[in-house]
C-alpha cells in the first residue's frame, strides 16, 4: 500500500497543480470600457471627458450662471453621457464661458478637485444654479465693496454670500480645499482670460457647441444636438 502511494503522489499532486486536470469554467465576458470614468486637463486648462482617440470631438461653451445651460444639462447631460461619452463615441470639452463673478466663483471650486469631479459635480451645481444664484444675487443687492478686496477674499465673500461654498461642502470638498482653490489666483485669472478670448462680437452665447471644429448654429438643446452627433458618426 505505502508503494502505491509513493507512486500515485506524484500525479495527485500533478492533478491539482495543472489546469489542464481542473475543471472547465466559462469564459468570463470582458466588459466595455467605461470612457465617462476618463477626464484631463488640456493644455489650455479645459477639461476633457471620454475616448481621447473618438471619432467626434464635442466642445461646449457654457456658464454657470447660464439658465439655458442648465436647461440643457438637465435634458441633455445623461442621454449624452450614456450613449456617446460612455460608450467611446463622442469626447466631451467644457469651455467655461464666464458671465459674472458669481459665475468665476462657481467654476474655480467645480475645478478644484481636477477634471473627473469637475463632470461628477456639474450636473448638481446646474441643478442647485436657482438656489445659489438666487442668494448670491439677493446678496449683491447689499451693495459688498468687492472692489476693495483682494482677488482671494472677494471670491471667499462670493462663496459665502451665493452659497456656494455649502454647496460644495455638502458635495464632499473639504472647507480647506475650497478656501485654498478660492486663492488659487492663478487659476481665477486663467479661467478670466479665456473668458475674454471666447466673448468676440461674434460669439452667440451659451450654450454654443462645436463639433469637429464646426459651429452647431442654433443647437440649443438636447434633440438639436442629438441629431447633429448622429450625423457626425455617419
Amino acid at each position: 500500500m505505502k508503494q502505491l502511494v509513493r507512486r500515485l503522489l506524484p500525479l495527485l499532486i500533478l492533478a491539482f497543480a495543472c489546469p489542464a486536470f481542473a475543471p472547465a469554467s466559462a469564459a468570463t465576458p470582458v466588459a466595455a470600457k467605461d470612457w465617462t470614468k476618463v477626464a484631463t486637463r488640456t493644455p489650455a486648462g479645459t477639461f476633457v471627458q471620454g475616448n481621447p482617440d473618438a471619432k467626434v470631438k464635442l466642445v461646449e461653451y457654457l456658464s454657470f450662471t447660464c439658465p439655458h445651460c442648465a436647461a440643457f444639462e438637465k435634458e441633455g447631460a445623461a442621454p449624452l453621457a450614456e450613449r456617446y461619452i460612455r460608450t467611446g463615441l463622442v469626447s466631451y470639452e467644457v469651455r467655461i464661458a464666464l458671465r459674472d463673478p458669481f459665475d468665476l466663483v462657481a467654476a474655480v471650486l467645480a475645478r478644484c478637485s481636477g477634471p473627473q469631479a469637475f463632470f461628477a459635480v456639474k450636473p448638481a451645481l446646474f441643478a442647485a444654479q436657482p438656489d445659489w444664484l438666487g442668494k448670491g444675487e439677493k446678496w449683491g443687492a447689499t451693495s459688498p465693496k468687492l472692489d476693495q478686496m483682494s482677488e482671494a477674499d472677494a471670491g471667499k465673500a462670493i462663496a459665502a454670500g451665493s452659497g456656494l461654498d455649502a454647496f460644495f461642502l455638502k458635495h464632499g470638498l473639504p472647507r480647506a480645499r475650497i478656501d485654498a482653490c478660492i486663492a488659487n489666483v492663478a487659476d481665477q485669472r486663467l479661467l478670466s482670460s479665456a473668458a475674454q478670448a471666447i466673448w468676440t462680437p461674434d460669439f452667440p452665447g451659451t450654450p454654443l457647441f462645436v463639433i469637429n471644429g464646426t459651429r452647431a448654429e442654433g443647437v440649443h438643446d438636447w434633440a438639436g444636438l442629438d441629431a447633429k452627433l448622429k450625423a457626425a458618426l455617419g
